[in-house]
């Protein structure tokens, strides 16, 4: 049970870079349809699987890069639901054993909840809520199938470590904070907001005057035919840009403070070498989040900036888990 739980958080962390990928390739449309590409299970590939499929989507001429990256995305993630389904028989068929049975029926609520957030994401035509929703989906499955890993595991901190077990609060507010931080992030990603703000810290000259937040968190848009490429005009993109900033300005001070909190008052090594490791993909993710303005938002670091928040929740999570239940 163990190993399959390890082998479907890689795959799970493999599907969130893949969903990235799409995103940041223009590629949530690759396919024109769900759960298949252009009524085909796999992208049409002969000159008359083509045809065919340009008369059934005049609208969405076949672009193979960009199908083949939405349909390898579909492909793994659905590959990753039917190990989800396959934990929640085993939970189930050997409760009695102690093995947690409510934790893998809510991931496999979770994971049939983000297939129809997949299927909105295409057939309301990347509505940004939608599309935030999304990656809000796979990073909580990412971050519940590494709990429930956590569960799995018999491990308990020699000596306790009691005078930091207090902080295991502060843990679980840095999660609610990271989490918003991720939602700005996808809200930032799929209106088109990135490259709004080309300077450092925070924004170029002048950005004060243009906030406006009216229409900047609507969830709720007025029905377009898509919003592809985003729907948005600039100073309200901006606005989102500049709030992902300020939210990652206060999340790098907090979970700051909190890994150096635990590491000056923890005396096990467990503890001092998991506030390290804190510190340092946090360190990591700030890198990614300058490099994306400095470098114009290059792929690799972009993709790289999405897994990195979720390797940096999973980071959080074994620290808040481990003050709470294995002191």
């Amino acid at each position: 049970m163990r190993n399959l739980v390890l082998i479907s958080i890689l795959l799970a962390l493999v599907v969130v870079s893949l969903g990235a990928y799409t995103r940041l390739t223009h590629a949530g449309l690759g396919c024109p349809d769900w759960p298949g590409c252009y009524g085909f299970i796999d992208v049409p590939q002969t000159s008359e699987q083509i045809r065919q499929a340009e008369l059934a989507f005049p609208e969405r001429p076949v672009e193979p890069e960009k199908a083949w990256n939405e349909m390898i995305h579909r492909y793994f993630a659905g590959t990753l639901g039917l190990l989800i389904l396959a934990i929640c028989l085993l939970s189930v068929r050997h409760r009695r054993l102690g093995i947690p049975v409510y934790l893998p029926l809510a991931l496999l609520v979770l994971v049939i909840f983000q297939a129809a957030l997949g299927m909105w994401t295409v057939t309301m035509k990347l509505m940004p809520v939608v599309v935030m929703g999304h990656l809000l989906g796979g990073i909580a499955t990412l971050c519940l199938l590494f709990l429930l890993y956590l569960r799995l595991k018999p491990y308990r901190i020699p000596s306790g470590d009691w005078p930091i077990k207090k902080y295991w609060s502060y843990g679980l507010l840095g999660v609610v904070i990271l989490t918003v931080q991720i939602a700005l992030g996808g809200w930032t990603s799929s209106n088109y907001a990135a490259l709004v703000c080309t300077e450092l810290p925070i924004c170029q000259d002048g950005w004060q005057q243009r906030l406006t937040f009216e229409d900047s968190f609507d969830l709720v848009p007025p029905k377009r035919d898509t919003y592809e490429f985003g729907h948005l005009d600039h100073n309200e993109r901006l606005t989102i840009h500049v709030m992902h900033r300020f939210g990652a300005i206060v999340t790098a001070l907090y979970l700051a403070w909190l890994a150096l909190v635990i590491y000056r008052k923890a005396r096990s090594q467990f503890f001092k070498k998991t506030a390290l490791a804190l510190g340092g993909v946090l360190i990591c993710q700030l890198g990614l989040g300058v490099s994306n303005i400095w470098f114009s938002l290059p792929l690799s670091i972009a993709v790289s900036h999405n897994v990195v928040a979720a390797c940096l929740m999973l980071m959080l999570i074994t620290l808040t888990y481990s003050l709470k239940r294995k002191i």
